[in-house]
This record gives C-alpha cells, sequence and structure tokens, in this order.
C-alpha cells in the first residue's frame, strides 16, 4: 500500500511541480494511521526522492532556474527546521486543523494556476533576489511543519511576482525541495516522526511516479486533473478542519459517562 500511496504522492507532485505531501501525508496518516506526526515527518524523508527525480526529467527539458532555486532553498533550509519543531510541540488535533487550512490554500492555488501567468512587469534585479529569498523562508517553514514540499507557494510566487515560466518555476521548486527536505527530514529524524518500514514502499512509488507526472507535465492538458486533484483536497481539507479538539473530545466523554449514569 505504502507503493501506491509513493506512486499516486509522485504523479501529482512532478505534474504540478509540487512535493506531493498534500497527497502523502493524508494517505499515510488516514491509511496507513500513522498519526499525523510521523506522516508529516517521513513525508519530508519521500519529498527528497520526489525533488531528485522531478528535477532530473525538468532539467533535461531545460526548465530549471538553479539561481532561482538556490536562493529559494539558501533561507527554506533553515525555516523548515523551526517549522519541524513547531509541528512537534503541537497537539495532533491543532496540527490536522493546520494541516486542512494548507490544503484548501493548496486546492486555491492549483485552480488559480491558468490564470497565474506573468506579469507585464516581473521583478528583476535585487528585488527578484529579496521576493525568492522570502518565498522560500515561507515555505520552508510549511515544508517542515506539515511536511510538504512548499511548491504551492513557490511555483505561484516564482510565475507571478519574479516573471518565471510556469515549467520552469515547477522545475526550480522541485531542485529547491531537495536540500529545504533533507534539513527538515533530518530534524523530524531526531524527533522520532519518520517510519522506515512505510518508506520501503514508498521511495520506489514517489520515484515512478514522479518521472511518470513530470513527463505527462509536458504532453497533457492540466485542467481535468487539476479540478479531480482540487476536489480530493477540498474534501479532505474541510475533513481535517473539523478535527476535534482535545476538549471536545473530553466533553463527549464525560458527557457519554454521565448518560450511562
Amino acid at each position: 500500500m505504502s507503493f501506491l500511496i509513493g506512486l499516486a504522492a509522485g504523479l501529482f507532485g512532478g505534474l504540478f511541480g509540487l512535493g506531493g505531501g498534500v497527497i502523502m501525508v493524508p494517505l499515510l496518516a488516514g491509511i496507513l494511521k500513522t498519526g499525523l506526526h510521523k506522516a508529516s515527518g517521513t513525508s519530508l524523508v519521500a519529498l527528497v526522492f520526489t525533488g531528485v527525480a522531478g528535477t532530473l526529467i525538468y532539467a533535461f527539458k531545460g526548465s530549471v532556474d538553479i539561481l532561482a532555486s538556490v536562493l529559494l532553498a539558501s533561507t527554506a533550509i533553515f525555516t523548515t527546521r523551526a517549522g519541524a519543531y513547531v509541528a512537534h510541540a503541537l497537539p495532533e488535533w491543532k496540527l490536522k486543523r493546520f494541516f486542512g487550512g494548507f490544503m484548501l490554500l493548496v486546492t486555491l492555488m492549483l485552480l488559480l494556476k491558468p490564470y497565474l501567468n506573468s506579469g507585464d512587469d516581473p521583478a528583476a534585479g535585487l528585488p527578484k533576489i529579496i521576493i525568492l529569498l522570502l518565498t522560500g523562508a515561507l515555505t520552508g517553514f510549511l515544508s517542515g511543519m506539515m511536511g510538504v514540499g512548499g511548491g504551492t507557494i513557490m511555483v505561484p510566487s516564482m510565475v507571478v511576482l519574479a516573471g518565471i515560466t510556469q515549467h520552469t518555476a515547477q522545475g526550480s521548486s522541485l531542485l529547491a525541495m531537495i536540500p529545504a527536505g533533507g534539513a527538515g527530514a533530518l530534524t523530524q529524524r531526531r524527533l522520532g516522526n519518520i517510519d522506515t518500514g512505510i518508506l520501503k514502499g514508498l521511495i520506489p512509488g514517489i520515484l515512478i511516479g514522479t518521472y511518470l507526472g513530470a513527463s505527462l507535465a509536458y504532453i497533457l492538458s492540466e485542467s481535468l486533473l487539476r479540478i479531480l486533484f482540487a476536489a480530493v483536497l477540498i474534501w479532505t481539507g474541510v475533513g481535517y478542519l473539523r478535527t476535534p479538539s482535545d476538549k471536545g473530545v473530553a466533553c463527549n466523554y464525560f458527557q457519554e459517562g454521565d448518560n450511562e449514569g
């Protein structure tokens, strides 16, 4: 089952220039019952392989901006660790709610993708560098906290604010995920949030799925897949947002006890 989860995550990750964590984390937590903390940590390890496989395909097509990737990763590797520690300190119900909100943000970004064309006067020089550094810092934190690659923030920022083409933004995002995901994975390992047994099936699925997804990105229209993907994300994200708090669960428990008495 972990192989199929990796295959699905890699396919969408390669196709959209994402890490695939928005698919991987809920599937690991929901199907394999790993718990959200461990699912997020394990996902970060797999994201490194998503980045490697996806970058190779996009680079072969000439769609990777190495300088942009370096700028994104240079701040992301620091904030990723901070995000991992924040996630570890949060109770699972809060992390689920944060993840639910993040998934709805991902959905919005995916639905807006066709309209995110580079502006007439995109940033250049120092403003462009600042945009990429700030984008890397934000996405690094989200990556460490949620176990996702952060491409949903990186790609639109590069396209809209920095004037980078869609395919190049996706390829550059995947490259930036390699060091950022690695830094977060090391932190999650120290915190005990990685299931190495799942990785044995997850990584091969990720590699195959990412290759297929990145290849399809140059062949197929994204429209239908994006809509279907968005529907899945909305359903899952709303479910996570409705996660009851520990206090709510405790109240329900005592109420049931009183009724029985």
